[in-house]
């Protein structure tokens, strides 16, 4: 009996922790229906990176609702990354399988899968490290934005903390640094390219002209006429 008590002990310790950490990001997440993140877990992990280098380091990060960034940038960005984003309920099943079967087909990882509300579970709370147990947590962290937010807060705040450059993030900033002009001014042809840049962007900032990046761009701007979005 005293063997199995500790045992049942030792066993509570973790799951409570894991019930209290659960019920912070809950908590967090009901908050942000009227309030801004000040910052994501992954912006945090990026600027301690580049403070290791220069400890004056910032990051370019500028918060603007919803109404003020160009229709254009979150057609581009839906035909990108998420094409059923406002008709699933956080997963795209098909997509999985289809990124599943593409990697299988490659022997490597080329394609996510993840939607716009993965990505975003993701970069709130979660490190960069790929785990069994941070695809659980970002399931379960998916399903409470799901659950709390409606798809128009889900994509507003992705579109101000989604990474686009070196140090920098949200819609604001691309567009500043890379087309010096407002989110709200971007033309169909620049959100194109700036949601093209989305699954590698430190790299693209380095190598902007990149064949891969135009190809991309041209394709994402035909998809964009048929994207819907919040």
């Amino acid at each position: 009996m005293i063997t199995h008590a500790t045992g049942s002990q030792d066993f509570g310790g973790p799951v409570a922790a894991f019930l209290l950490y659960n019920l912070w990001i809950f908590g967090h997440i009901v908050y942000w229906r009227n309030h801004d993140p000040e910052a994501s877990a992954f912006m945090n992990e990026r600027l301690a990176k580049l403070q290791e280098d220069d400890p004056q380091a910032e990051l370019r990060q500028q918060w603007v609702p919803y109404g003020k960034i160009s229709a254009n940038l979150k057609r581009a960005l839906v035909a990108a990354e998420d094409a059923k984003f406002v008709d699933h309920e956080g997963f795209d099943w098909n997509g999985m399988e289809a990124a599943f079967e593409k990697n299988l087909k490659k022997g490597k990882i080329v394609a996510g899968g993840s939607t716009i509300s993965q990505q975003l579970a993701k970069n709130l709370f979660l490190s960069g490290q790929r785990t069994p147990w941070r695809k659980m947590e970002e399931a379960i962290i998916t399903v409470m934005l799901e659950g709390v937010l409606d798809k128009r807060r889900i994509f507003e705040i992705y579109l101000n903390v989604i990474e686009w450059g070196n140090g920098v993030f949200g819609a604001e900033a691309a567009a500043r640094h890379y087309f010096h002009t407002s989110a709200a001014r971007l033309s169909a042809a620049q959100a194109a390219k700036l949601a093209a840049m989305v699954p590698n962007p430190r790299f693209y900032d380095l190598h902007r002209n990149a064949p891969g990046l135009g190809k991309k761009t041209r394709i994402i701007l035909r998809r964009m006429n048929y994207a819907d979005y919040p």
